[in-house]
């Protein structure tokens, strides 16, 4: 029986965590539970499993994360929340060498090295939940991290994945939120529609497996089926094909190392059609702008992040147009982000740095 702490409990990895915990009651128990803003929803979770609950636009520091697990007394963490808030607490649960199931690419694309080094320093597992970077994860455990010459990434496409550059002008942000196989927060969905997420995951795969941008690819697969695929050396590729569903992702994450049954389909591959095309770089160019980051290191990962989560939420509040999001990144990476980055310290630091060039541009 393992005790999982939920943060981000009412987003959908949250909702989904919750969903696993209540259908494997044999497995799981529901130990504490966190959420940025819905006060209502988390206070009746918390009171249904009787179990210590946080809310962070209230208390966000590390005293206060500290707190919930020192009081829940978690066996894994599961990271849902968006953006760059979910560092802070994923430093947190593996200072205390508490495994976690981590949905915030942010953290390790912000601060990928200090975060493994943390991870290993107190013997804590970071165990993927993208589905993309849970699959990988789990090819790479089957096949052998030497077999493997590279990771290809898929990407659903979004919503706009067959518009000219001169429709992209005019999409609405009704349009970007309406995404053709995902059920997502808002923020991810525009990402999803601009390929940022995308890019975020190649820096994330960069990180989370130690290979360079050339030996990471990209394929659009507009259904969705595929999670991700590895090359071996022998050229032979190896897939993880399941239902976009992300209780998937999250199952394999609670239950690793172990292959376990559950309540959930099998997926069934009769009557599938997969089709594969080659992303469109030039009309999306977050994806490029992340291959660079990738290549140049430093803090231009952090800046990409920042600068793009500022120019979202000003898309979301009708400020700017969706083509400005990508406008804005390049103009916030054009700056110097040759800083090194030591510590937790640098990483806000440069953090805080690009948002307010972002702003300043809005």
């Amino acid at each position: 029986m393992k005790r999982v702490l939920v943060l981000g409990c009412t987003g959908s990895i949250g909702t989904n965590a919750l969903n696993i915990i209540k259908y494997m009651p044999q497995d799981f128990t529901l130990c504490g539970v966190q959420a940025h803003s819905n006060k209502d929803r988390l206070k009746e979770i918390a009171d249904g499993a009787k179990c210590p609950s946080l809310l962070t636009c209230e208390d966000n520091s590390e005293e206060a994360f500290q707190k919930l697990i020192d009081q829940s007394k978690p066996d894994i963490v599961v990271n849902g929340i968006s953006g760059a808030a979910g560092l802070l607490p994923s430093k947190v649960v593996l200072s205390n060498g508490i495994d976690i199931a981590l949905a915030n690419k942010e953290t390790i694309v912000m601060a990928g090295p200090l975060i493994k080094n943390l991870a290993q320093d107190n013997g804590a597992k970071i165990l993927p939940v993208d589905s993309e970077h849970s699959a990988i994860f789990n090819l790479i455990q089957s096949i052998g991290n030497d077999n493997v010459s590279k990771i290809i990434i898929t990407a659903s496409g979004g919503p706009f994945r067959t518009l000219s550059k001169a429709e992209l002008e005019q999409v609405t942000i009704e349009q970007a939120l309406n995404h053709p196989t995902w059920q997502m927060g808002k923020k991810i969905t525009v990402d999803s529609a601009t390929l940022a997420n995308k890019g975020l995951e190649v820096i994330e795969a960069s990180q989370l497996f130690d290979v360079g941008a050339d030996k990471i690819e990209v394929v659009v697969h507009p259904q969705s089926l595929v999670h991700s695929f590895v090359r071996t050396n022998d050229g032979m590729l190896y897939a993880q094909i399941s239902e976009p569903d992300m209780k998937h992702p999250i199952l394999s994450a609670l239950t690793w190392p172990n292959n376990q049954a559950n309540y959930l389909e099998p997926f069934d591959i009769f009557d599938k059609t997969m089709t594969f095309f080659k992303p469109r770089m030039q009309d999306f160019p977050m994806l490029s702008y992340a291959f660079e980051c990738v290549k140049f290191g430093k803090a231009y990962p952090i800046a990409f992040n920042a600068a793009n989560e500022v120019a979202v939420n000003a898309f979301l509040e009708e400020k700017i147009s969706f083509q400005a999001i990508s406008r804005i990144v390049r103009s916030v990476l054009d700056k110097n982000w040759n800083h090194k980055v030591k510590n937790f310290k640098d990483v806000f630091a440069a953090d805080e740095e690009a948002r307010k060039y972002a702003v300043e541009l809005i």
